[in-house]
């Protein structure tokens, strides 16, 4: 008898073996994905010569892609916000605290919402060697020493510690965000077949030298800067109660105490930064010893982020029929330009997590590809270069999501002849 449970043990294990896709089984030995050192330089390049307190914020919210883009958007409709009403915004938005320091540097979350694809790599390198990401841009760092276009001035301070190269604000209160072309300030680019990155904003000309824009005041959203570069140990640092002075009705108890359950810091909210997938909103990992590391969401937090981004997704589809397409960082329907794709969204469409997003003539198509978030184009001189798509893409997009959704009776509604239910008549089945 023992005999014939233990074969029907063994029948039922080889039923289950069977059944469970092979992935499934790889992603716990597959490694990360390595990038080349080409490939680091070239995303590197455009945030190299940024302030170190801006990098640290910068390289932990691109591992949360989607959150930035809803920042993005969120801040342009709320450019009006300042002080304790800004304040008391920001604590009910559920996004990572380095996502909304960077509230502060709108020019900065633009950059990073333009270019999704962009931003996505930078955080899928930074996943997979922090040390890496780091030494690279101190490479960069000593090649624009050496080129002569990286030094001390009004905006900001160079500072070299035992060949450590850190960028200081010159005052503590006000940082400068400096513009410069990447294939001249590094002095003359080693790798023709993986051209730098870059980003001008508007009214920017491209020339040899270094520009800075309007400083930025250390205003309440860098209250959440709590990130901090360790240069020689090749990882970020947290404290929660970095900058308190700046901004005193943020939570940091409760921010201390949520860190300490999972296992992030100390009592005091000390640390050594660690990802937290619950802030990647279901957007895919590079490769599957990634997802194998990070992805550990219970399946109720799973739910409740795509509940949250088909609430966020309905706001936008609404947001866009009264005001028509085109909003930037909006959410889009379909072929929606400017933003985040509903279909072609996370988990949908033949993506299979694509997450569209771009510029103003930028478009998320259903049918994306491969896991990545879909940059578009349509530079409007402030985007980076080398993005697909185009303008007459975008509003051929607009033009079927548009048709799709205004068609009358037999093919907009439920059971018309082009809804979902099928059938004639646009009415209701009965």
């Amino acid at each position: 008898m023992n005999r014939n449970i233990g074969r029907r043990i063994s029948v039922w294990l080889m039923i289950i073996f069977l059944a469970v896709p092979p992935e499934l089984f790889s992603q716990e030995t597959e490694q990360p994905v390595v990038f080349k050192q080409e490939e680091l330089e070239q995303l590197v390049a455009p945030i190299a010569l940024h302030p170190d307190s801006l990098i640290a914020q910068i390289l932990m919210a691109s591992t949360y892609p989607l959150e930035v883009a809803l920042a993005d958007r969120w801040t342009k409709q709320n450019s009006s916000l300042k002080g304790d009403a800004l304040t008391k915004a920001l604590e009910g938005q559920d996004w990572d605290p380095s996502v909304k320091s960077l509230v502060n540097f709108p020019q900065v979350l633009t950059m990073m919402s333009e270019k999704l694809d962009w931003t996505q790599k930078l955080g899928d390198a930074f996943l997979a060697d922090q040390k890496k990401v780091l030494d690279t841009i101190q490479s960069l760092r000593s090649k624009a020493q050496a080129a002569g276009n990286l030094q001390s001035n009004k905006e900001q301070t160079v500072v070299v510690e035992e060949k450590i190269i850190k960028i200081e604000p010159a005052n503590p209160q006000v940082v400068y965000v400096p513009t410069y072309n990447p294939t001249v300030v590094y002095g003359s680019w080693p790798y023709p077949a993986y051209p730098p990155y870059y980003y001008y904003p508007p009214g920017y000309v491209a020339t040899s030298m270094m520009a800075f824009g309007a400083g930025v005041a250390m205003g309440a959203a860098w209250g959440y800067a709590w990130g901090n570069t360790n240069w020689n140990g090749g990882d970020v640092d947290i404290d929660v109660d970095r900058n308190t002075n700046i901004n005193r009705n943020i939570n940091r108890d409760q921010a201390k105490q949520n860190l300490q359950q999972r296992g992030q810091t100390n009592q005091k909210g000390q640390g050594k930064w660690q990802h937290n997938p619950e802030h990647r909103k279901g957007v895919s990992y590079r490769d599957q010893g990634t997802a194998g590391k990070f992805n550990r969401v219970s399946s109720n937090d799973a739910i409740k982020s795509r509940e949250q981004f088909r609430g966020r997704a309905e706001q936008g589809r609404q947001d866009l029929s009264r005001n028509g397409v085109g909003d930037r960082g909006g959410v889009g329907d379909r072929g929606g330009a400017g933003g985040l794709a509903d279909r072609g969204g996370v988990g949908g469409g033949a993506g299979g997590g694509q997450l569209g997003g771009g510029n103003r003539a930028g478009t998320a198509d259903r049918g994306g590809g491969g896991g990545n978030l879909g940059g578009s184009s349509g530079n409007r001189g402030g985007a980076f270069q080398g993005a697909g798509g185009s303008g007459s893409s975008a509003r051929a997009a607009s033009s079927r999501g548009s048709a799709s959704r205004g068609s009358g009776g037999g093919g907009g509604a439920r059971g018309g002849g082009g809804g979902r239910g099928g059938g004639g008549g646009g009415g209701r089945r009965r």
